[in-house]
């Protein structure tokens, strides 16, 4: 018999995601491009790029997704939170790559917005994993607001039909933003299997997460159905296949050389657990997720578009 909890959890946010998961179907259709030849002129809900260099793959795939003025509009304030946990070179993969973070900087403020914010709440000491990770220095150099998260502005948030919890302490900068942009990087994680975008947004969540590994798969889709993210932006650059989430080790790295982009954080995670060559199925969070309304899991429903750049 399911927990009544969870019942009532998955009551609320389909109600509140019904019309768009409506939409979704009605338009869904899998595209396949190569070498900039598609069939057909729709736009997707998810582009991937496979291209040897991080930056450019992602300003085309937010291309073929209409372009960043689709989502961010003029003087919008925009957080765009990547991976910055630890204390880690980009080569080491355990953080975002830089470029891609610069890439997205840079149509963001090109789209109009009038702030950009870039930050994390880390795992180790931010001030040296803010600067290893070289995303500090990119970033203030195109004119984002790079800073460390202040603990006075984690408040409590009540989560409707919480199974994991009933509220939790929520960054309010990642709540009252006019876009929010999630930038995971794909990795190996000892307890969750695989860390994409819905276990990235632990970084907005304050108080002491350590006990969310008792029961990640719940705690993830609790926190993710009161945080409203416009775009998943997966680094599968470099990707860190053993040893994670801290790595450290080049031979644990991997070249995957590909970006996903969508608006779609459910499909965008399955999508990037069969690049890692893990099931959906095998991580109860998609399921969950798909069950309460936050997206697809089965992506012969989700329009995809794949291109070589």
């Amino acid at each position: 018999m399911e927990n009544l909890s969870e019942i009532s959890r998955r009551k609320f946010i389909r109600n509140m995601a019904a019309g768009s998961l409506v939409l979704l179907a009605s338009k869904a259709i899998k595209v396949k491009e190569v070498f900039g030849k598609s069939d057909i002129s729709t736009i997707p809900t998810i582009v991937a790029a496979n291209s040897p260099n991080p930056g450019f793959a992602t300003k085309a795939c937010i291309k073929e997704l209409g372009g960043m003025s689709k989502f961010v509009k003029k003087n919008d304030v925009v957080v765009i939170k990547p991976n910055i946990a630890f204390d880690r070179r980009p080569e080491q993969a355990a953080t975002t790559n830089p470029d891609v973070i610069a890439a997205l900087i840079q149509e963001c403020l090109n789209a109009g917005a009038k702030t950009v914010k870039v930050f994390d709440r880390t795992c180790n000491d931010a001030r040296r994993t803010y600067e290893t990770s070289g995303i500090s220095k990119v970033s203030r150099k195109l004119g984002a607001d790079v800073h460390y998260v202040n603990e006075g502005k984690f408040h409590d948030v009540k989560i409707p039909g919480g199974v994991a919890f009933k509220s939790w302490p929520v960054y309010d900068e990642a709540r009252e933003c006019d876009v929010f942009i999630n930038v995971p990087i794909l990795k190996q994680h000892a307890v969750a299997k695989v860390t994409m975008g819905f276990k990235n947004l632990m970084g907005i969540a304050g108080g002491n997460r350590g006990i969310w590994h008792r029961n990640i798969n719940n705690s993830i889709v609790d926190l993710n159905s009161v945080v409203k993210v416009h775009l998943t932006v997966l680094d599968a650059y470099r990707v860190l296949i053993n040893h994670g989430p801290t790595g450290g080790r080049l031979e644990d790295v991997k070249l995957f050389n590909k970006i996903v982009i969508g608006t779609d954080r459910v499909a965008v995670d399955v999508y990037g657990a069969k690049l890692f060559g893990i099931s959906a199925s095998e991580l109860p969070f998609i399921k969950q997720a798909s069950e309460v309304g936050l997206g697809e899991a089965n992506l012969e429903k989700v329009s995809i578009k794949e291109i070589n750049v």
